[in-house]
C-alpha cells in the first residue's frame, strides 16, 4: 500500500519524508489556501517545491470545469514537472478530459468520487488514480469502506489498472482498514500517518526496557 500525504504544507511534507515511508502527495486548492499559497504563478511554484521534496507522484488539481479549460491547465501542470498528476474531478467533462490524458500518456486522478459507477467510469477512461472520499462518506452516514471494497471487486474482476486511491482519510483505522480491503494507496494528514506508531503497550515495554538497563549498568 502506497502512503501519500494530503497536504500543502512543505514542513509536513518533510516530516513525513523522512520517516521513509512516503509514496508521494495529494493536494487541492482548499489546501493551498490553508497554507496562504496564493496567486497562480504562487501555486505552480508551491507544486515544483513539493516535487522537490519527494520523489513520488503529486496531484495537481485542475480549477476550470469545463473541458477545455482542464485540457489548457492540465496540460501546463503536467509541463511543471515529471511527477505532475493531474487532478480532474469526477464530472463529465472531467471523464472527457480524463480520456485525453490518459490517451497522451498524462497522469490523471480523478477525484471526488463517491459511487462505484463512478470509480468505473474513471477506470474506463484510463484514470492513473481514483480517489473515493472515504471520511466524506462517513460524514454522512455512509459507509466508506464499503464503497472500497466495491471497487476493489469490479476492478479486480475485469483487471483494471487504475489505482484506488483512498482519499479523506480522517484516523489510523481508516488506514489500517483500507490497507485490508487493498486499496492500493491512502492520502491523508500527517497525524494519521504518525498516528500508526502509537500504542501504549510499546511505549510501556520500551519504558521497562530501558528501566532494567538502568537497574543492572548503574
Amino acid at each position: 500500500m502506497k502512503f501519500f500525504i494530503d497536504t500543502a504544507n512543505l514542513n509536513d511534507i518533510r516530516e513525513a519524508e523522512a520517516l521513509g515511508i512516503l509514496d508521494g502527495v495529494t493536494t487541492n486548492p482548499s489546501l493551498m489556501a490553508k497554507e496562504g499559497i496564493t496567486g497562480k504563478n504562487n501555486i505552480l511554484k508551491h507544486y515544483v517545491d513539493i516535487c522537490n521534496i519527494v520523489t513520488g507522484d503529486v496531484s495537481a488539481e485542475v480549477i476550470a470545469t469545463d473541458l477545455e479549460g482542464m485540457i489548457r491547465e492540465g496540460e501546463e501542470l503536467a509541463d511543471l514537472h515529471e511527477q505532475i498528476v493531474v487532478k480532474l474531478p469526477m464530472t463529465k467533462e472531467g471523464v472527457k478530459a480524463c480520456k485525453y490524458f490518459s490517451d497522451k500518456g498524462i497522469k490523471t486522478n480523478v477525484t471526488l468520487v463517491f459511487s462505484a459507477g463512478q470509480a468505473l467510469l474513471a477506470a474506463k477512461a484510463g484514470a492513473t488514480y481514483v480517489s473515493p472520499f472515504i471520511g466524506r462518506l462517513d460524514d454522512v452516514s455512509t459507509d466508506g469502506m464499503a464503497l472500497i471494497e466495491e471497487i476493489r471487486l469490479i476492478y479486480d474482476n475485469y483487471g483494471f489498472e487504475t489505482e484506488i486511491l483512498a482519499a479523506s482519510v480522517r484516523h489510523t483505522m481508516h488506514i489500517v482498514n483500507c490497507a485490508k480491503l487493498g486499496a492500493d494507496v491512502m492520502t491523508g494528514p500527517l497525524s494519521a500517518i504518525l498516528g500508526l506508531l502509537k500504542h501504549p503497550l510499546t511505549d510501556n515495554g520500551l519504558a521497562q526496557f530501558l528501566a532494567d538497563y538502568a537497574k543492572g549498568n548503574q
